[in-house]
């Protein structure tokens, strides 16, 4: 008897992302797995039921959790949840545990093995299960669309035959490189000049190599230490020597 993978709908509002595309759900029904989509769940991503049972999905309800050998999901799954899932199962999802204690002992509670995708080993056999650095990319450029659109004005400079409209100085605030060194998106919207801040001053260099100005979180009265001198190479004088 195969398998049964189930992907649920999301249940927070503010969540729309779906765990699985039709494309992973025709790789995964390849291994063998029998597979289970809720009904909507991808809805909120504009993927409709259609396209996953095309993919070889079956188009189910809420309840299918509870026969599920694997859950996947985005978002670690709400008590209420839990209660729907059998002993047993594997929940893989993003857990985001850290100050979620009591969250996290009701899945041990639930009697699930939970898998935490934030963990995942950044080697490079992995790099295709990475939810960090790949939703920090999408997460800078959508930053920056939802900033333009509060600002309601032009980001970049626009030279007109009415005048000059000066470029908008953008300060991004980030705790992973990548959603600095993304945050600008690309055409028309790119700003004159984003300067980004760090948490962690030895992944400056990041910023720097995406020729952006950069703003440290911590202030110092020390004065930056110069440059070291680049050593000058000495050369032969060709001239004769006026010793005898």
């Amino acid at each position: 008897m195969a398998q049964t993978v189930f992907i649920p709908r999301e249940i927070d509002a503010n969540e729309p992302r779906v765990a699985a595309s039709p494309d992973t759900v025709k790789r995964i029904a390849a291994l063998g797995f029998e597979v289970i989509i809720e009904a909507g769940a991808g809805a909120s991503s504009r993927v409709p039921d259609a396209d996953f049972a095309n993919a070889g999905a079956a188009i189910g309800t809420a309840g299918d959790a509870g026969r599920a050998d694997v859950v996947l999901k985005v978002r670690r799954p709400t008590g209420a949840e839990l209660t729907g899932y059998r002993r047993g199962s594997i929940v893989i999802a993003i857990m985001d545990p850290y100050g979620n204690d009591a969250a996290i002992s009701s899945l041990a509670d639930a009697g699930v093995t939970a898998f935490a995708m934030e963990f995942m080993p950044r080697i490079t056999r992995a790099q295709s299960m990475d939810v960090l650095s790949s939703q920090a990319n999408l997460a800078g450029y959508q930053a920056v669309i939802d900033a333009a659109a509060e600002y309601d004005r032009a980001l970049p400079m626009m030279m007109t035959a009415a005048g000059t409209v000066p470029a908008a100085k953008v300060f991004v605030m980030a705790s992973v490189s990548p959603a600095c060194r993304r945050s600008p998106p690309p055409g028309a919207l790119a700003p004159s000049s984003p300067q980004p801040t760090f948490a962690r001053p030895p992944r400056n260099r990041s910023h720097r190599s995406a020729q952006n100005s950069w703003r440290s979180r911590t202030r110092s009265s020390r004065r930056p230490r110069p440059p070291a001198a680049t050593p000058r190479k000495c050369r032969r004088s060709t001239r004769p020597s006026r010793r005898r």
